[in-house]
């Protein structure tokens, strides 16, 4: 039951985390906000910030490697093709192997299945872009992007988090 409790507050994640405007002055923002978070906890990540015609913030944090910026990409092409969290797809799709069933069609190189991308979407639009961070547990990379998100909009982080994973 906890899968779908999860999917679910990831559905009111990418219902409430929504932008009435976006652009660079934001995207420096929320990035920098990220980075600052990355460099008070010694997160050894990476965050993207980009809409879907080019990248608007990129950092790499001490401690986050050449995979990052990689695993970074095929997070983007996946909000880019489906339009929602990658944290979400692998809730739902839970594949262990990372990768689409064969019948999508999507090649491991360009996409994976992993968490830390969510859409950047704006209230009367749709999704324009994505956040992506990469370099700690899927969870964890999920939950940066959303609590850059709450603190951005003004929103209570406590009423969107994903509770602690549970250990199987």
């Amino acid at each position: 039951m906890a899968v779908a409790d999860d999917i679910a507050l990831i559905k009111r994640q990418e219902e409430t985390l929504v932008f009435t405007a976006f652009d660079e002055a934001v995207a420096f923002e929320i990035g920098s906000a990220i980075r600052d978070r990355a460099l008070r906890e010694d997160l050894p990540i990476i965050v993207d910030i980009r809409t879907f015609d080019r990248p608007l913030f990129y950092a790499a944090m001490p401690g986050s490697n050449a995979s990052n910026p990689d695993w970074a990409r095929r997070k983007i092409n996946v909000v880019k093709r489906y339009l929602r969290s990658t944290y979400r797809l692998v809730l739902e799709q839970q594949r262990p192997d990372r990768t689409f069933k064969i019948g999508e069609g999507l090649d491991i190189a360009d996409y994976v299945l992993a968490g830390g991308g969510f859409p950047v979407a704006v209230k009367g639009v749709g999704v324009i872009g994505v956040i992506a961070v990469s370099g700690l547990p899927e969870r964890q990379d999920h939950g940066v992007v959303v609590d850059a998100l709450c603190d951005y909009l003004a929103i209570d982080a406590g009423q969107l988090a994903l509770p602690p994973e549970e250990k199987s």
